[in-house]
């Protein structure tokens, strides 16, 4: 079952793809395994997922010794500054900048262990309120301040968008964050790239890929429903 819906996945991925004349080289599947237990995520590693994101330090710490040592590790939730430690040597990428001071914190305790850290930005597109990340307008001068952190690697663009049930009505807020990350790389800034694009998830990954996204994170299509109750 569970590897059935990893090749649902994967050929809507190389379908959205082919709609946008792009090659699905170009798109890294994200397993949010976030809630799920340790024998579901070997289920998708012995389908061949070697990627998988996780919400919680907890989770990530809980599970991180317990899988092959190949798995890359993406923390996509929320980070706090006092948790940031627990897992800097162990991710692959932070999604979820969203503040200075987080940056600072990776920043520091990144240069304690004498590594540099992929992140991403992460962009509060549609401007809800229940969501974090910065506006619109708040990236570019950020950027401008961490440029010169010698432990930070800005790899891109993260968002989240809002849950609807037509994911044609993300285009927009995905189309919104391509061209941010092109208004940047326009700028020129030190230490800043925006090869990556973080956007899209179980409801509207294809979408975002028609507009540029390079990495999805889809769970509920892979693993199933979330169990809250942990």
């Amino acid at each position: 079952m569970l590897a059935d819906n990893l090749e649902l996945v994967h050929k809507n991925i190389r379908e959205a793809c082919t709609s946008a004349g792009r090659s699905a080289d170009e798109v890294t599947l994200i397993a949010v395994s976030k809630t799920k237990p340790v024998e579901l995520l070997m289920e998708a590693y012995d389908a061949g997922e070697r990627v998988f994101g996780e919400n919680k330090v907890q989770e990530i710490m809980d599970k991180y010794d317990r899988m092959p040592s190949d798995v890359k590790w993406h923390m996509i939730g929320h980070l706090q500054r006092n948790k940031v430690k627990y897992i800097i040597d162990k991710v692959a990428m932070i999604h979820s900048v969203d503040s200075l001071r987080l940056a600072q914190t990776i920043e520091q305790e990144a240069a304690k262990k004498d590594i540099c850290i992929p992140i991403l930005v992460e962009v509060n597109v549609a401007e809800e309120e229940s969501k974090f990340g910065f506006h619109m307008n708040e990236v570019i001068p950020f950027l401008e301040e961490v440029s010169g952190f010698s432990h930070l690697k800005i790899m891109g663009l993260m968002t989240i968008a809002p849950f609807v049930d037509d994911p044609e009505e993300n285009r927009d807020i995905f189309r919104k964050l391509k061209k941010l990350s092109v208004d940047i790389e326009t700028k020129n800034i030190n230490n800043i790239t925006m090869s990556v694009l973080s956007m899209g998830m179980t409801g509207d990954y294809q979408v975002a890929i028609e507009e540029g996204a390079t990495m999805v994170r889809v769970g509920t299509g892979i693993f199933g429903a979330r169990n809250y109750s942990i």
